[in-house]
């Protein structure tokens, strides 16, 4: 019996262990904590497996990755027309994540992009069901409601919709000058009504002062002469000021004298 040497044995040697390593490097697989690999064996589904390292079949095998991460979703613009008839320009942020990973490539062919698809015709549904002013002053409101309508279509696809966000709602330039016209109205209209009822404060306040100054006229001699002190505080002013006394009285002698001291001057008749 013929027996292989160490040397003539080892190519054969080196050949099988090129073979087992290339198997091996086939075979082992590692996905990340965050990933699923969704593991298909002659085109039948085995279900997913991960995070970590896992073993297939070269050959026989196939995997799909899949992302559990939340994934955000650009919708571009849509020209939409609103219920009002008045044409918008509107894009939006979709967020979502897979929940069941073999869900989500068995029930649908591109995940990612059916769910762009199914907001962007969700959009424009939903605005075209709502006027101008909700769509401005009920954004939120919106919002919550295109999450909802999202993920109910999208569960049995095994992604949940965290969240909707509308980015920005083009006005036309004609409803922008107009909405501008009315915004200015409305901040006279503000302004006149303010006035107006300080007017009417301030008539009442004066009103009930008249009713004292009329109970009491030496109070309203004390306002007079206070009002004389505070204009002759300022310089090159003559005050003219009747008096039914011959002499002036002691008090208004000391605020006339107080007022020269400050640089004014006082005249009487």
């Amino acid at each position: 019996m013929y027996y292989l040497g160490i040397e003539e044995a080892l190519p054969a040697i080196i050949f099988v262990s090129v073979i087992v390593i290339i198997f091996l490097s086939m075979s082992i697989k590692i996905v990340r904590e965050y990933e699923r690999a969704v593991i298909f064996r002659l085109g039948r589904l085995l279900g997913a497996k991960g995070p970590g390292l896992f073993f297939v079949i070269p050959f026989i095998d196939n995997f799909i990755k899949v992302d559990l991460r939340v994934t955000t979703v650009d919708v571009p613009e849509q020209q939409i027309i609103t219920k009002d008839n008045v044409t918008v320009g509107v894009d939006a942020v979709v967020y979502y994540r897979v929940f069941d990973p073999v869900l989500a490539v068995t029930k649908v062919e591109n995940y990612h992009y059916a769910v762009m698809m199914m907001a962007q015709t969700t959009l424009r549904d939903i605005i075209g069901q709502v006027e101008l002013d909700d769509l401005l002053s009920r954004r939120e409101e919106i919002n919550k409601k295109l999450q909802a309508i999202l993920d109910e279509v999208t569960d049995p696809w095994g992604i949940k919709v965290t969240a909707v966000t509308l980015k920005q709602v083009r006005l036309p330039e004609t409803m922008l000058r107009a909405m501008a016209k009315q915004a200015e109205a409305e901040r006279w209209r503000r302004a006149k009504v303010i006035e107006a009822e300080g007017e009417k404060q301030a008539s009442k306040i004066l009103g009930e002062a008249a009713k004292v100054y009329e109970e009491h006229p030496a109070a309203l001699r004390l306002r007079e002469l206070q009002t004389l002190l505070e204009i002759a505080k300022e310089k090159n002013i003559i005050i003219v000021s009747p008096s039914t006394l011959g002499a002036e009285t002691s008090l208004l002698g000391t605020v006339l004298g107080v007022a020269r001291k400050k640089g004014g001057e006082i005249e009487r008749e």
